[in-house]
C-alpha cells in the first residue's frame, strides 16, 4: 500500500538520479507526533538508501543533495501518527559514509531509532534546543534552527574530509544524519549524533571542561541535580585527577590536539571537553543492592544481545580503567550549534 509521493527523488543532483522504490506503510507510535514522523522517516530513508549503490567517492553535489518525501494518508490514526507530513533528509550519501566511518551499521542505526520511541532528556545547555535519546541510549537527537542547518551544510564540507583523514578517530561529535520534519505545517530540524556516554555503564560524575576559570563553576541549583554538570573550578577544587596511564594519555592528547587544530583552522571557538566518570566500586555496590531488591538487568539492541556504545574506542578500553574508574571523553557543543563543538584542556596524569 503506497501512502506517499516523492518530490525530487532520493537526491537533487544535476547529473545523478536515483530510482526510488515504494515501500509498505509501517506505523510508528510515539507520544509526540514529531517523534512518530522522525521514526517513520528514518525507517524509510534507510530502506531507500539500501537500494542506492555506494559511490567510489563523494562528489561536491553530494553535499548539497537531499531526499524529499510528502505523505498523505487518511488511514493513519491521528492519535498515533499525523496523516499529513513531510520528511527531508539532508546529504544522505554523506551521512551514510560518515556512519560507515564511525563503524555504525545502517540497520543498527535504524533499529535504535525506530524500535521504540526516543526519550526526551534534559538539555545540557542554554540554546533552547530539545534533546532526545534513542531507547537503547546509543544515539542522541537534537533539534536545530534553520540557521544552524545552513551552517551545518558549510561545516560538513570540512568535517567529512577530516573524519576521512582521521579514519573516524576523533573526539568531535559524530554526526550521523540531519532531517527536516514538517508536521501540521510547522518545520522542525533535527540532527542525529552518537551518544557521548556509554549506554551500559552508569555515569556517576561528569565535567564540562573549557580550560578557563572565569565563571566556570556549577551553580548551586545545578549541583542539586542527581547528575550535575560540573565545571573547571569544580574539577580543580575537588582535586580531581584523571589517571589513565602513559599509553592512553598519548593517544588522547594526539586526538585532542588534532581536533583542536581542526577547529582552530576553521576559526571556531567556544568549545570544551566533556568527561564522564564511571566509578566501578560504586557500580558494584549499586548492582548488589539492585540484586538484593529483586532487580535484574537485561540487554538492549537487536536480538537482546546488548549492543554497547564504546563512547570513543580508546575511552572505554582496558587502558582507561585505572583506580576503579572508567572514563568517557568527548568534545561537545552546548551553546552555539553542532558545528562549534566545545573542547577544553584538563590535566591528565
Amino acid at each position: 500500500m503506497a501512502a506517499s509521493s516523492l518530490q525530487g527523488g532520493l537526491s537533487k543532483l544535476k547529473k545523478k538520479h536515483f530510482r526510488v522504490k515504494h515501500q509498505k506503510v509501517k506505523l510508528f507510535r510515539a507520544n509526540e507526533p514529531l517523534l512518530s514522523v522522525f521514526m517513520w522517516g528514518v525507517n524509510h530513508t534507510i530502506n531507500e538508501l539500501s537500494h542506492v549503490t555506494i559511490p567510489v567517492m563523494l562528489l561536491p553535489d553530494d553535499f548539497r543533495a537531499y531526499s524529499k518525501l510528502k505523505v498523505d494518508n487518511h488511514l493513519f490514526n491521528k492519535e498515533n501518527m499525523p496523516s499529513h507530513f513531510k520528511i527531508k533528509e539532508y546529504c544522505p550519501l554523506v551521512f551514510r559514509n560518515l556512519r560507515e566511518r564511525f563503524g555504525i551499521d545502517d540497520l543498527d542505526y535504524k533499529e535504535s531509532m525506530t524500535r521504540s520511541q526516543p526519550i526526551a532528556v534534559e538539555s545540557p545547555g542554554k540554546s533552547g534546543a530539545k534533546f532526545y535519546q534513542s531507547y537503547d541510549k546509543l544515539f542522541i537527537i537534537k533539534t536545530l534552527t534553520s540557521e544552524e542547518v545552513e551552517r551545518m551544510h558549510s561545516f560538513l564540507k570540512q568535517y567529512h574530509p577530516y573524519i576521512v583523514e582521521r579514519h573516524g578517530k576523533t573526539l568531535l561529535p559524530q554526526y550521523l544524519g540531519m532531517y527536516r520534519l514538517t508536521v501540521d505545517g510547522v518545520e522542525h530540524y533535527v540532527v542525529a549524533m552518537r551518544n557521548v556516554f556509554s549506554n551500559h555503564l552508569t555515569t556517576h560524575k561528569k565535567f564540562d571542561l573549557k580550560g578557563s576559570t572565569v565563571d566556570r563553576e556549577a551553580s548551586d541549583k545545578e549541583k542539586e541535580k542527581d547528575l550535575p554538570t560540573l565545571k573547571d573550578n569544580d574539577f580543580v577544587q575537588g582535586g580531581t585527577k584523571i589517571c589513565i596511564g602513559d599509553e592512553a594519555k598519548e593517544k588522547l592528547l594526539e586526538t585532542l590536539n588534532a581536533d583542536v587544530g581542526f577547529l582552530t583552522n576553521l576559526h571556531l571557538m567556544d568549545y570544551s571537553l566533556l568527561v564522564g566518570i564511571h566509578d566501578c566500586a560504586r557500580a558494584e555496590a549499586e548492582e548488589l543492592a539492585n540484586e538484593n531488591n529483586g532487580g535484574g538487568g537485561g540487554g538492549v539492541g537487536r536480538g537482546g544481545g546488548g549492543r554497547q556504545n564504546e563512547c570513543r574506542k580508546i575511552a572505554c578500553s582496558s587502558n582507561w580503567q585505572k583506580r576503579g574508574r572508567i572514563y568517557c571523553v568527548n568534545c561537545v557543543n552546548v551553546r552555539s550549534g553542532p558545528w562549534r563543538g566545545k573542547v577544553g584542556r584538563a590535566i591528565w596524569k
